[in-house]
């Protein structure tokens, strides 16, 4: 039972009743319904936009999370920058240091090995940016692995280039006579005509005349394995261990400038013309072996004549005549 309300009247001094206006209930209930149907639409549009809406706080997270993944970006491209140079230096390798050194070509499945199986970027995995984090992440374990392939493939190829350096230099190459101290090229390497026997034997070097006590040099960088005349039919001589498999003798010396055990380089004097042992005139006798085989010794004078001298020699070399042991 609803209470019966007052208000004092100031005219009349006394209390007077408060009557009800009809559809004042209605009126007021109206105005509460739109009053909460405005209040949820605002609070619907405060939810919808509140994604949008930002604190400072989270403003600067976006930032730098913008910001991370610009240098992410960035990142990845000069990667692939890196990958285009490396790739070039790859093709090199394989295509010409390994070509001149006479070697395998690094397989492109070796260069590359070790990022198949399993998956060794899950826990990089649940992120927004999680594609972007683990490709860069990929590319850097690629990148890395190729550069330590290459890295070990120069340092091969290095010692390779020490090996070939060595190699070239203890080759025998030169002539162990100069031409201006040579009166002529006596006997080449093949059949001759033995200066004593006058039968047909075959001649396993070549014989150059000079006047007695004229230089001799090192054909090649290597060891004197022996100096002596305890070797039939040589008389005082030379013999070189260049290494490789390569050998030289020097036969018929007036005398030597070197001894057994001694290191020497292409170019020195090692000894003099002469004609001791089975010799008819003074000479050089000259012999290359290789791997224990005699050889031409002519094919080995290209670090000392032309191509004109060279034809001359090889002219001379090939005239079957006496020889002069």
């Amino acid at each position: 039972m609803s209470k019966v309300k007052y208000y004092y009247d100031s005219e009349t001094l006394s209390y007077r009743k408060i009557e009800k206006k009809k559809g004042r209930k209605l009126k007021i209930f109206v105005l509460s319904l739109l009053g909460m149907f405005l209040s949820g639409f605002l609070l619907l549009l405060i939810y919808i936009n509140l994604p949008s809406v930002q604190t400072p706080k989270e403003m600067s997270l976006q930032r730098e999370l913008n910001n991370m993944q610009l240098q992410f970006e960035l990142l990845n491209k000069k990667m692939n920058q890196a990958q285009a140079v490396l790739a070039e230096v790859e093709d090199r390798d394989n295509n010409l240091y390994r070509v001149y050194f006479e070697s395998n070509p690094i397989p492109e499945e070796q260069r590359k090995a070790g990022f198949g199986g399993i998956n060794r970027y899950k826990d990089l995995e649940g992120f927004d940016n999680s594609k972007l984090i683990i490709n860069t992440t990929r590319n850097l374990d690629i990148l890395t692995k190729q550069i330590v392939v290459q890295s070990k493939s120069l340092d091969e190829i290095a010692k390779l280039a020490e090996e070939k350096e060595k190699l070239l230099a203890a080759i025998p190459a030169i002539q162990p006579v100069k031409n201006e101290d040579l009166t002529r090229i006596a006997s080449g390497y093949g059949y001759r005509t033995d200066p004593f026997t006058k039968a047909r034997k075959f001649h396993y070097g070549m014989d150059f005349t000079a006047p007695r006590g004229t230089p001799i040099y090192a054909t090649g960088d290597g060891v004197v394995a022996r100096a002596d005349n305890t070797a039939t039919g040589y008389g005082n001589h030379i013999v070189i261990d260049h290494g490789y498999g390569y050998e030289s003798l020097y036969g018929h010396l007036y005398k030597y400038n070197v001894r057994a055990g001694q290191k020497v380089q292409r170019g020195d004097i090692i000894g003099f013309v002469g004609s001791t042992g089975r010799s008819e005139a003074p000479h050089c006798h000259y012999e290359v072996f290789k791997d224990g085989e005699r050889i031409n010794p002519i094919n080995f004078y290209y670090g000392s004549l032309t191509a004109e001298e060279f034809a001359e020699i090889l002219k001379k070399a090939q005239e079957e005549n006496q020889s002069l042991d």
